[in-house]
Formats: C-alpha cells, sequence, structure tokens
C-alpha cells in the first residue's frame, strides 16, 4: 500500500465527517489489520486514570470496517472475559455475524488490559489460563497485584465505558448499537445504563447481570444437573448421571475440577456428545463405577494448556472482576482482606445442600472467583452508572445449558428491562451468534427492524 493511501485512511478515521476544528478523542496511526484487511486498524489513546489524579495513558486497539456508509450506523461488539482481546477477533466474529455486516459497520476494540496491551501476570497466567473456575494460588494473586500496584484501580468496567464513549466521539457517531458476549453483555448494559441516549438498540448474548454475577455461581452449580440429565436423555444412556455427579464429587474431592470441565462443556459441546471435547458422560459413569482415572486426568488436562495474555489476559480478568463484584460474600472490593475469610465462613455455612445439588456447597466457595478475588487487594469498586434501567429495545439471547452464564442471569436481567426480549434457544450453551440459527434469526430480525 502507498504512503499516500496510508495517510487518507489515517485522515478518514482520525477526523470524523463533519468534526471539521473540532478537537476530542481521536483514532490514529491507521493501518490495514493484519488478522483481515478489510478492517483498518488504528489506535484510541485513553487516560489510565479519568479522575487526573494519577498520570499516564493507555492505547487501545481499534478495528473498523471499511464500509462507512453502512446504512444502519455503527455496530460496537464487545467481547467477553473480562480480559479477552478485540481485533484479534475480528476474522471470527465477521464470519458469525456476516449476515448483519452490509447494513452495519462493525467495531471492535481491546478494552482496556486486553489485546495488544494485555496484563501479564505470569505465575497468575500459567495457573489458571483463562478459566473462570480454576482457583488461583494467593501468591499468585498477590504477585499480580504487586505488579499493577495502584494502577489496579483503573481496569473496572466504569473505566472501559468511558473509554467505549471516547470511542464513538472518535469515530464521529451520534448513537451506534451495542452487541455484547458474556462478559461484553455486563459491558454493554454499563454503557447503556450510563449513556443511554446514545443506544440504538442492544444484544445480550450470554448475559451477565447488570448488577454483578453470583460470586458463589450457584445457578451454574444447581443447572449442571439438569444439563447432564437433558444430555442423558438424548443419548439415552440409562443412567442419572446427575446423581452420578453427586457420588463422584463426594468420593474424589474433585467438585471444583469436575465443574470447570462442565463450564467449558457448555461452551464448546453442550449436548455432552463427546465430539471435539471430552466425552464427559462417559467419563463421570466411569468414575462412578469406581474408575476415576480418566475423568481427573481430563480435568488435569484442561490445565495443562497454556493461554498467551493476548489472547486472554488473567491479570486483567481478576482485576476487573473483583472490582465489579459488589455482593461477594465480603460484600465489594473496599472490604479489607482480614475481613474476607470470616465472610466466606459465614456464606458457606448459608448455603444449603439443596441449592449446591449435585455439587457440594464448599465447591461454590472453592472455585476460582471467590478464591481469586479474596485475595486481591483492597481497591476501588466499580462505580455504579446513573441510571438502573435499560430503556432502549434489548434482544437477550442465553443457551439453556450454558454453565458459564447460566439462563437464570438472563431472566434476572430480562425482568428489569422494560423493552426487553428474552429468547432462549433450547440445548445451546455459551455464546450463541454464529453458532445455532435460531439465535441469529432472532438477531437478524431484531436488528434488521425498527433502527
Amino acid at each position: 500500500m502507498s504512503a499516500l493511501i496510508a495517510i487518507l485512511m489515517t485522515a478518514v478515521l482520525t477526523v470524523p465527517a463533519g468534526a471539521g476544528h473540532r478537537t476530542g478523542p481521536a483514532l490514529t496511526g491507521a493501518q490495514p489489520c493484519p488478522e483481515i484487511t478489510t478492517f483498518t486498524c488504528s489506535y484510541l489513546t485513553v487516560p489510565l486514570d479519568r479522575s487526573g489524579r494519577r498520570p499516564g495513558t493507555l492505547r487501545l486497539r481499534v478495528a473498523v470496517a471499511g464500509n462507512a456508509d453502512a446504512p444502519r450506523g455503527v455496530l460496537m461488539v464487545l467481547s467477553g472475559g473480562p480480559g479477552q482481546p478485540g481485533p484479534a477477533l475480528v476474522p471470527r466474529i465477521a464470519q458469525r455475524l456476516s449476515y448483519l455486516l452490509d447494513d452495519y459497520r462493525m467495531v471492535m476494540i481491546d478494552q482496556r488490559g486486553t489485546g495488544a496491551g494485555a496484563i501479564d501476570c505470569p505465575r497468575l497466567q500459567a495457573e489458571v489460563g483463562s478459566s473462570d473456575v480454576t482457583p488461583p494460588s494467593p501468591a499468585a494473586v498477590r504477585e499480580c497485584a504487586d505488579l499493577l500496584g495502584r494502577d489496579r484501580h483503573h481496569y473496572t468496567t466504569a473505566d472501559t465505558v468511558a473509554d467505549l464513549e471516547d470511542l464513538r466521539r472518535a469515530l464521529g457517531v451520534a448513537r451506534w448499537t451495542l452487541d455484547g458476549v458474556s462478559y461484553g453483555s455486563f459491558v454493554a448494559a454499563q454503557y447503556g445504563l450510563t449513556h443511554p441516549d446514545r443506544v440504538r438498540r442492544m444484544v445480550l448474548d450470554s448475559v451477565v447481570p447488570q448488577n454483578d454475577p453470583d460470586a458463589l455461581y450457584l445457578d451454574s452449580l444447581h443447572r449442571a444437573g439438569s444439563v447432564l440429565r437433558s444430555a442423558c436423555r438424548e443419548q439415552r444412556c440409562g443412567y442419572d448421571p446427575a446423581a452420578e455427579l453427586a457420588g463422584v464429587v463426594r468420593r474424589y474431592d474433585n467438585g471444583v475440577g469436575v465443574f470447570d470441565l462442565l463450564v467449558i462443556a457448555s461452551i464448546v459441546d453442550p449436548k455432552l456428545t463427546g465430539t471435539g471435547f471430552y466425552p464427559v458422560l462417559d467419563l463421570l459413569h466411569r468414575a462412578a463405577q469406581g474408575d476415576p482415572g480418566p475423568l481427573n486426568a481430563a480435568i488435569e488436562g484442561l490445565r495443562q494448556g497454556f493461554t498467551p495474555p493476548a489472547e486472554f489476559s488473567a491479570g486483567l480478568h481478576l482485576a476487573t472482576l473483583c472490582a465489579d463484584l459488589r455482593s461477594a460474600p465480603w460484600g465489594d472490593s473496599s472490604t479489607p482482606l482480614h475481613e474476607r475469610d470470616e465472610a466466606v465462613t459465614r456464606a458457606l455455612d448459608k448455603i444449603s445442600p439443596a441449592e449446591a445439588w449435585p455439587f457440594e456447597p464448599r465447591t461454590a466457595v472453592e472455585q476460582g472467583i471467590v478464591q481469586g478475588c479474596r485475595h486481591w487487594p483492597v481497591s476501588r469498586p466499580n462505580p455504579r452508572p446513573p441510571y438502573d434501567r435499560l430503556t432502549m429495545p434489548v434482544l437477550l439471547i442465553n443457551g439453556d445449558r450454558d454453565l458459564s452464564t447460566p439462563v437464570e442471569w438472563a431472566r434476572e436481567q430480562a425482568a428489569r428491562t422494560p423493552h426487553g426480549r428474552l429468547v432462549v434457544i433450547k440445548g445451546m450453551g455459551h455464546s450463541i451468534q454464529g453458532r445455532n440459527a435460531e439465535g441469529d434469526r432472532a438477531v437478524q430480525q431484531f436488528l434488521g427492524s425498527g433502527c
């Protein structure tokens, strides 16, 4: 590409149409994205500390589709985690949302601390990778917090919402449509609760409720039984896999590992067919019959692979998640560390066996969200947005076999969304768009009408 073309592309992205002499956020350094050349990648520079008390800036990588004249405007797609990148996922997401891209100009961003600017906490990254459920060691959590120092206060979702507003201004668009998947649905909702007049419509896929997720993961633990039984009926397995799971985790003390296996299965193989993933039903059955070796080997296998921070930042994940949680057993992230252990014990005492079944109640406090955040040092809690209801049209879609963001969370969010419509996809797990025809039809109908 010639230097002249590169300069012109930079100008188009840096000075939005109609901006003229206006100053404000700008996209700089535009070049074709190496991942997909029909998108232009550039950088948005934002302050580390939006209060201005702490110096420093962050450069967030942004990918923008080339169809600037898209008839329905900008579609801001928000990735999950927290910890996933944006532009690096554009080829995959553009393929999944291809039915929208004639009408919308797709945009993705590396949310602060991810992707090209990923937080790298080596020990934590090696221990947990991209898992919510695998518990990190206290030493790995402390090491990561020490690496970040006081910067850890500036990776809340509210900071990302402010970054998105800078991006909207840099693009020169008055309103846009948001599409968030998993944690991205939480970011989308927080943006909509902060800047409702800037959002046309919103798709929330695999929903994290706007208040915060349940740190104890009780809805997911309990739903595992129905997911197993549904899969067993389809495969005519001839036994009760939920009851077998209950026996296995109590006999072999591997509840967190089994839960991690099931959460990942609900993402990649929600019907538990064993195609492309471990044969979960068979592994549990063999363990119930006295042979836990293959099941424990599968659990260990999940923990052996290494996920680079640019693909999923475990450090950012913990910094953001711990700040976002307002209803952890100890309250929020401002609670002193010395008060948290007792709070976890009290929370465990309140969990009835029925709430966690087929798992044990202790699995709820031994999994990674609680074990990571109980050791994360005191930090600034995620500020609440100014509004408490999403007022724009919202489509919520969720799989009934999702154990990462269980359907109960989607129902909770739908109940507090006046113009929301919930579509539950039977037999599906986590992340619907581009993977299920019924879900895609719902999205296409929603985003193709009334905009």
